[in-house]
């Protein structure tokens, strides 16, 4: 599973829909780098051991509540209609040691497999079983670095780039913003290539997103499930 949010959701969703017009999404890549798109917002997560050094401390009480109320209120609903299964873990999110990054975001990647598409290695340290989601971040970077960097997304080299923050999360909350100098402009969330939500004045589309352009919590539980498979 991957979530991709700003400019590599655009880029990511035109790969999708050109799927074997390589030149043809080539021209489309080179035109979004020509006129790059920024995006306010903020993120906030749980960092993995090793990782605390990234994003500034914040209140335990300071932007988090709404967005756990928002989650105990889905899980609540999914307990009235099944009565059976996993609900959550017992411990509380809050009183874990929360960081956050302010905006503007060129792209926002999270991850817990290393490859995001058949050529596109976006998180090469992500392992399925440890317990972590791998953030790929990228906020101010000249274009030319940008073209660099996306040559290297086949053999995941992009994460060297000095552009490109990579860390490893245990709970992650995006609050998505408009489009820099485009107040009215959103962006788009995707979840595997599919969108999921999008902001005003994106694309024309009649049919409705399944999430609100808004506040987004994700968490990882370790070691709910068991993967066989031959040697």
């Amino acid at each position: 599973m991957f979530q991709v949010w700003s400019q590599m959701s655009t880029l990511s969703l035109r790969n999708i829909d050109g799927w074997g017009v390589l030149a043809w999404t080539s021209m489309y890549a080179l035109q979004r780098l020509v006129s790059l798109r920024k995006y306010n917002g903020q993120i906030s997560f749980v960092p993995a051991p090793g990782f605390e050094a990234y994003g500034e401390p914040i209140n335990h009480n300071s932007g988090l509540t709404s967005a756990r109320e928002s989650c105990d209120v889905s899980q609540q609903q999914l307990v009235k209609t099944h009565p059976c299964g996993y609900y959550g873990p017992d411990d509380e999110l809050m009183n874990q040691e929360w960081r956050t990054i302010s905006g503007p975001f060129v792209s926002v990647w999270l991850h817990n497999v290393p490859w995001g598409a058949e050529n596109t290695m976006a998180a090469p340290h992500a392992k399925f079983s440890d317990g972590c989601l791998d953030l790929v971040l990228t906020k101010e970077c000249p274009r030319l670095a940008l073209l660099s960097f996306m040559t290297e997304l086949s053999n995941g080299g992009h994460v060297k780039s000095p552009h490109v923050m990579y860390l490893k999360v245990k709970a992650f909350i995006l609050e998505p913003g408009d489009r820099v100098k485009e107040p009215n402009v959103g962006g788009i969330i995707d979840v595997d290539g599919e969108v999921v939500a999008r902001g005003n004045g994106t694309y024309k589309c009649e049919e409705k997103t399944l999430m609100a352009y808004d506040k987004l919590l994700i968490t990882v539980n370790q070691g709910l499930a068991t993967v066989f498979s031959p040697m």
